[in-house]
């Protein structure tokens, strides 16, 4: 960061994880760290954000349909490569946001490797990156962080991903155990239109790398993982319009 501006908020000691598979630790202490983690968004979603003067943070109300727009425009601004799957779900999505409108305070980019844990217990000691958070949905924000489950490894963000890996072996809460977590941590009987929310997650994702990829082509922006980036593209594209499939899309 030396010769850029930058703001240092405070200094805290713990551990930065980057694989989620935490393959460096043993299974015993696996769950507890993932306890910790949803813990920490419950948390962040069940703030009164009026009453810690937060009420002008964002727009309160239709966060995806703003969304949706928002990230159609830059997708297609950005677009370097015809990705069927991602026109499908831009054809798709806007008909199909649930009537559950909460608003919460959302982080925007909560993962392992955003997060500071203290540097013996599995305990959250703080939360960085918060340059996208918002006022917003608290279920789009929750079924980010649950794509960890269903998405490919992309190497620019985490070194490993949980789908088609032995949770049980590696002592991982599945999703519905973790939905179920996170339910009971913020007072939930379940989440429904899950499909909806990991749908949109995945056009999302693939439309903020390809924001990177077609800055970096406009000369804009600099990243040695461009071409990595748009590889990962598609493959978030077909999970996405996967899980529209779920939902009844045809």
């Amino acid at each position: 960061v030396i010769g850029t501006m930058f703001y240092i908020m405070d200094m805290v000691e713990g551990r930065i994880l980057w694989d989620v598979t935490l393959s460096d630790y043993a299974k015993e202490d696996r769950w507890p760290i993932f306890e910790a983690q949803v813990k920490t968004i419950a948390q962040l979603h069940s703030l009164d954000y009026e009453a810690i003067g937060l009420g002008d943070y964002g727009k309160p109300g239709n966060y995806f349909e703003r969304q949706i727009g928002r990230w159609t425009k830059q997708y297609i601004a950005s677009e370097t490569q015809k990705v069927d799957n991602m026109d499908k779900l831009m054809a798709w999505l806007p008909g199909q946001i649930p009537q559950d409108d909460a608003t919460s305070i959302v982080h925007g980019d909560f993962r392992l490797d955003n997060m500071v844990l203290h540097p013996s217990r599995p305990e959250v000691s703080a939360v960085l990156d918060w340059e996208l958070s918002t006022l917003g949905h608290p279920l789009g924000d929750f079924t980010y962080h649950l794509m960890q489950w269903h998405m490919p490894s992309i190497k620019t963000m985490v070194s490993a991903s949980l789908a088609g890996r032995d949770l049980d072996a590696l002592g991982i809460p599945t999703t519905e155990q973790y939905i179920r977590m996170y339910c009971d941590a913020v007072g939930r009987d379940s989440i429904e239109n899950i499909d909806f929310y990991l749908a949109f997650n995945m056009f999302r994702l693939a439309a903020i790398l390809q924001g990177i990829v077609g800055r970096v082509r406009d000369g804009t922006a600099s990243s040695a993982h461009a071409g990595e980036m748009e590889k990962n593209i598609p493959p978030l594209a077909d999970i996405g319009w996967a899980f529209a499939q779920k939902a009844g899309a045809v």
